[in-house]
C-alpha cells in the first residue's frame, strides 16, 4: 500500500466552498476509479485543508489518475474550479508510508435529538464549526456508550440541558462522507440553554412552525430531520450485550405504550 497526502492552504472563509468542490467533483472521480480515502483534515481556523488516500501501489496511482483525467467529471470540474476554488492558493502533494497495520471504522455512527420544552418549543443550536443554519443539538458517538448516553451526553455538551429522551424518530445516511445518523425525540428536565466554548455560538429554545424553519435550518437535510422528529411517533429503542444476553436499556415504541 502508499498513501498520497494531498495539502491544500485556503482562506479561511472559502472552507465551505472548497468542501463543496471536494464534495462534488474530488470525492466522486477518485472513489470512482478505486482510489479509497483514508480521511480528511483541516486547521481549526480552516485555513490549511489535508486529506490522504490509500492506493495499492504506484502504478495503481497512476493507473487511477489517468482514469481521471479522462473522465468527463473531470472536465466539468475544471469548468467549475475557477468558480468554487479559485481561492487555494497552494497545494502539496507528497506521498507517505504507513509505520503499521491500523483500522478505521467504515461508518461513523452520531445522534441528534430533537428536546422540547413544556411549551413545545425546541432547543436549536448554532455550531462554532458550522455557523450558517440552526440545526438541533448532536454528535459523534463514542465507544462503550449506549445510544441514550451518547445523545444525552451531546445534548449537555452543546447546550447545557439535561433531556429525557423519548424515543428514535428517523435513522440518515450520509452516503458521502459515510456518517449514519440517529435522531432521538426527547423532553426538557433541566438546565439553562447555554453556549459552550469550542461547541455552540448560540443555543435557545424556539417555536418553529412551517413559517420559520427554513429560516432557522437553512440546510435541507437538518430540516428534513426536525420535520420527522416533530410530526413521527418514536420506535422502540434497546442496548444490549450477547453471550450471554443482557438487556442494558429498552425504550418501548410510543404507539405501542399509548395503547
Amino acid at each position: 500500500m502508499i498513501y498520497q497526502r494531498r495539502v491544500y492552504k485556503i482562506e479561511p472563509e472559502q472552507y465551505e466552498k472548497f468542501t463543496q468542490y471536494f464534495h462534488e467533483f474530488i470525492l466522486p472521480s477518485q472513489l470512482g476509479h478505486g482510489a479509497r480515502i483514508v480521511g480528511r483534515f483541516t486547521t481549526r481556523n480552516r485555513d490549511e485543508v489535508t486529506s490522504i488516500w490509500e492506493y495499492d501501489s504506484y502504478d495503481h496511482y497512476e493507473a487511477i489518475e489517468r482514469k481521471v483525467r479522462q473522465s468527463d467529471l473531470f472536465q466539468r470540474a475544471q469548468k467549475r474550479k475557477e468558480e468554487l476554488c479559485p481561492f487555494a492558493v497552494e497545494k502539496q502533494v507528497d506521498f507517505i508510508e504507513a509505520t503499521g497495520d491500523y483500522h478505521f471504522p467504515k461508518h461513523i455512527v452520531s445522534v441528534a435529538a430533537c428536546i422540547t420544552n413544556e411549551d413545545g418549543e425546541v432547543l436549536l443550536v448554532k455550531n462554532e464549526h458550522r455557523n450558517d443554519t440552526y440545526e438541533i443539538p448532536g454528535g459523534r458517538m463514542e465507544k462503550g456508550e449506549t445510544l441514550e448516553e451518547a445523545v444525552k451526553r451531546e445534548v449537555l455538551e452543546e447546550t447545557g440541558i439535561e433531556a429525557n429522551i423519548t424515543g428514535i424518530t428517523g435513522v440518515y445516511q450520509n452516503l458521502t462522507i459515510g456518517v449514519v445518523c440517529i435522531v432521538f425525540k426527547g423532553e426538557y428536565v433541566s438546565g439553562i440553554p447555554t453556549i459552550q466554548p469550542g461547541e455552540t455560538q448560540e443555543v435557545f429554545f424556539e417555536k418553529v412552525t412551517e413559517d420559520n424553519m427554513s429560516t432557522l435550518l437553512t440546510r435541507e437535510h437538518f430540516k428534513v430531520r426536525l420535520m420527522d422528529a416533530l410530526q413521527s411517533k418514536a420506535v422502540s429503542l434497546e442496548s444490549y450485550y450477547v453471550k450471554p444476553y443482557q438487556v442494558i436499556y429498552r425504550l418501548e415504541n410510543e404507539k405501542a405504550a399509548d395503547e
